[in-house]
């Protein structure tokens, strides 16, 4: 009896066996992986209770195929598989996150309640990559920049947000999973902001062997604690003034920008939100317009050390209608299960409150994800440079 020939190899760089994500007609996404000799295979995602739930699984058919069907309001998502307990993005799904921690993968279901953020028939404005030279970093670092529609003809000169990634991203970040560009060509489509130019800086100051969470052995140690409030302080501040010495003097050189306080905004989430909140209460003479997004005060390992901004911003708290009169908004954002900052944007908001400066606090549901953060955008935007 003649010896059967084995199964042939599948090829090693084939074309992806399955269809994943399927958006299904009505709402429902299909995720799929090929992986015939997994035990067991989940996946997790923005869906998630932040993201850290330990992820649903999927089941494997007869030909080795892992599935999951879940019904996800209408929304951009992020998500990962977990194959035998290690992490995989999914092969089949090449829209990847850039980011500078965790790379995953990106999918989009369409409708109505996420339509703010979604591509429209409406006019379009420009993403620009700039490199310019950093002094305080000693290297080459790269913004994004948004220019309205029409920017390239009209020969006006236009208000400028700066707008601050978090601490796993990088300058891409808020214009690919945060949809700026498209958010503010969608607001300024239905007449509800006004035209702007958006620069996306690089807020990631490297530091070799730095990590945002301690373990929680390093938690029990107060020198561990105190090395890292010093070392993220100093993080910070050598964002900050790449942001006043080089990204700010490249913008005002580059582009039609109206160059004083009050046609100048910042914001940021999370990191951009600590870095955000080290530079503008403390200079409202180049900006008058501060947003922050699941960021506070006295937040993570550093919880219950006493917080230096009240003194850092003694001009700020020192005359509050002076500074009221200067401060056009002052607006804060955070999920009620935001698990990263805990309470500190309500505390941020009690600091402004006791100190008596006008500011707006908005707590939405969910936690420390895009699926918020997008939408902190949509309202901050129409509060700028209506005056």
């Amino acid at each position: 009896m003649a010896k059967s020939e084995p199964a042939p190899a599948r090829p090693q760089f084939a074309p992806p066996s399955v269809t994943s994500p399927e958006v299904l007609p009505d709402g429902r996404v299909v995720f799929r992986i090929d992986a015939p000799h997994a035990t067991e295979v989940t996946i997790s995602g923005e869906w998630n209770t932040q993201g850290r739930g330990a992820g649903e699984p999927l089941a494997k058919d007869e030909q080795g195929i892992w599935s999951i069907t879940l019904a996800l309001p209408p929304d951009l998502y992020t998500y990962t598989f977990s194959v035998d307990g290690v992490r995989t993005l999914d092969p089949a799904n090449t829209w990847i996150k850039p980011a500078t921690g965790q790379i995953q993968n990106i999918v989009e279901v369409p409708g109505e309640e996420a339509a703010f953020a979604q591509i429209q028939p409406v006019p379009h404005g420009d993403i620009h990559i700039v490199w310019y030279d950093s002094p305080a970093t000693h290297s080459t670092r790269r913004m994004h920049i948004y220019t309205p529609p029409g920017y390239d003809t009209s020969g006006e000169d236009y208000p400028v947000l700066y707008l601050i990634h978090g601490g796993g991203d990088d300058d891409a970040a808020w214009h690919t999973i945060g949809r700026a560009g498209f958010i503010m060509d969608n607001l300024l489509a239905a007449g509800k902001a006004k035209p702007m130019i958006i620069v996306m800086p690089n807020g990631k100051i490297d530091v070799p062997g730095f990590t945002f969470f301690l373990s929680e052995e390093e938690l029990k140690s107060p020198a561990a604690v105190q090395k890292r409030i010093d070392t993220i302080a100093k993080m910070h501040d050598t964002f900050v003034e790449d942001l006043l010495t080089s990204i700010m003097p490249t913008v005002e050189k580059s582009y039609r920008v109206l160059a004083d306080r009050e046609h100048r905004a910042i914001a940021g989430l999370s990191m951009g939100g600590a870095e955000t909140l080290r530079v503008a209460p403390s200079r409202l003479d180049l900006f008058a317009y501060i947003g922050v997004f699941s960021m506070g005060l006295q937040v993570g390992p550093d919880a219950g050390i006493k917080s230096d901004f009240e003194e850092r911003n003694a001009s700020f708290f020192a005359d509050p209608k002076q500074t009221n009169a200067r401060l056009r908004l002052f607006w804060i954002g955070s999920g009620e299960d935001d698990w990263v900052i805990g309470d500190g944007a309500r505390r941020l908001a009690e600091t402004l409150a006791r100190g008596g400066i006008r500011h707006e606090f908005h707590e939405s549901a969910g936690g420390h994800t895009w699926i918020n953060w997008r939408r902190y955008l949509v309202d901050f935007l129409p509060r700028l440079f209506q005056d």
